[in-house]
């Protein structure tokens, strides 16, 4: 589903790292996205968007699932 979006759109590396430098990586790596930090257990609306990348993250403020675009 992704690959129709434009850009780079995953990024496994930055699993462990903190949400904030992981946010500004992907907004980085690519700019026509909006990188959103989320704490797990937050419900989030599902519809598929290439223009947002959840980032995942544990009480620590640590990534603990590959960001995606969707």
């Amino acid at each position: 589903m992704s690959s129709s979006c434009e850009g780079k759109s995953s990024w496994p590396e930055l699993i462990g790292v903190q949400g904030e430098t992981a946010e500004a990586t992907i907004e980085r790596e690519n700019p026509l996205v909006n990188a959103q930090i989320v704490v797990e257990g937050t419900v989030v609306i599902t519809n598929f968007d290439c223009t947002r990348v959840w980032v995942w993250v544990d009480d620590d403020g640590v990534v603990t699932r590959v960001p995606v675009i969707g």
